[in-house]
């Protein structure tokens, strides 16, 4: 009994010392001194393993939250330029937007000693496939920041952005506070990826977090249910993506600054394929360039299989698929390379 005791003493001391060298808004390390007084207490009355698993739950996440840990903009508009032309062909007006953008953060910034400066937020409205989400990626890489990508597609509740109480047993922060902590800084690009696609019945309450996180005025205090705390996210870049804007209340596209994403044609549709889609794949597979040919005429056939498409999913899907089965041909024939003619491209491309 007397070893029990020692161990709960222990482990308890181990959760002090963790949050006295944490970096915590003092009213907050307060608050969890206050909960571990409470746990030593509830040591005597029996019930400590549930009061444990709850305390030190909530303790741990408190922890991992990015108080005040940043990462330094890179504001560098050259940089930015090629981050942008090695992900994306084309597009050349939306390149421009976000060089734009990048711009006014070097500006505003360099004029503000205490970079308080409040970066527009973006939406990048378009079709599928043409390139929404991955426009965040690159512009987290273009200013060095992470990236915290928020999937909206089927959410059926706010509880996924905002989090249930900690009084609840297995209860976890939301989506937006398990992003920054996984991210280790309070100034990530946070991609809030189709905010259209979230369920009808939770639409109302999910567009109400948005219009918190979005407005400059409120989200320097984010409150998460779990966290219960205060959590500043005015450092953080926001960007939005949706395939279109009906669904989307109004206060929350008041907030953004649309931009409306182009179709590609079926020229430059072929033209990523061959310089960015199929390198990568061929990589991936093993294989050097000379081993998979797809002659000229058949590239046509791939890009618009079923008629009109605005992204690219789909042409990536049929040369993935390509690929493998070329990929074994080789292996289990032997052969040195494999082409993709008029003549056999039935071999290879899906059965529609």
């Amino acid at each position: 009994m007397q070893d029990y005791q020692q161990l709960l003493e222990k482990e308890i001391q181990e959760l002090r010392d963790e949050v006295a060298k944490a970096t915590l808004p003092e009213e907050l390390r307060l608050k969890v001194q206050k909960d571990i007084i409470a746990l030593e207490r509830s040591v005597a009355l029996g019930s400590y393993d549930e009061k444990y698993e709850k305390v030190s739950r909530y303790i741990n996440w408190v922890l991992k939250v990015p108080w005040e840990k940043e990462t330094k903009d890179q504001l560098s508009i050259e940089q930015a330029q090629q981050v942008f032309d090695k992900h994306h062909f084309g597009m050349q007006e939306v390149k421009d937007r976000f060089l734009e953008y990048i711009s006014i953060l070097k500006l505003r910034q360099s004029q503000s000693a205490e970079g308080g400066f409040k970066a527009p937020i973006l939406l990048l409205v378009g079709l599928v496939g043409t390139g929404k989400t991955t426009f965040g990626t690159s512009l987290a890489e273009a200013l060095g920041r992470r990236l915290v990508r928020v999937p909206f597609g089927g959410m059926g509740s706010a509880k996924e952005l905002r989090g249930n109480s900690r009084l609840l047993l297995e209860s976890e922060p939301g989506r937006i506070i398990k992003g920054i902590a996984e991210a280790g800084v309070r100034n990530p690009v946070i991609l809030l990826d189709e905010i259209d696609r979230v369920a009808e019945e939770a639409n109302k309450d999910i567009m109400g977090v948005l219009v918190e996180l979005l407005d400059p005025a409120q989200n320097h205090a984010f409150r998460d249910a779990f966290i219960d705390y205060p959590v500043d996210l005015s450092h953080a870049i926001f960007l939005a993506t949706a395939n279109n804007t009906t669904a989307i209340a109004t206060a929350v596209l008041d907030r953004m600054e649309k931009i409306s994403m182009p179709s590609y044609t079926d020229q430059e549709k072929i033209m990523i394929a061959q310089r960015y889609i199929l390198p990568q794949l061929l990589d991936a597979a093993g294989l050097r360039p000379e081993q998979f040919v797809l002659e000229e005429s058949v590239w046509p056939v791939i890009t618009r299989p079923l008629g009109y498409d605005a992204g690219i999913r789909t042409l990536k899907r049929t040369l993935e698929g390509a690929v493998r089965k070329a990929t074994r041909i080789i292996v289990e024939k032997g052969y040195p390379k494999v082409v993709i003619t008029p003549e056999n491209q039935k071999i290879f491309l899906p059965r529609y």
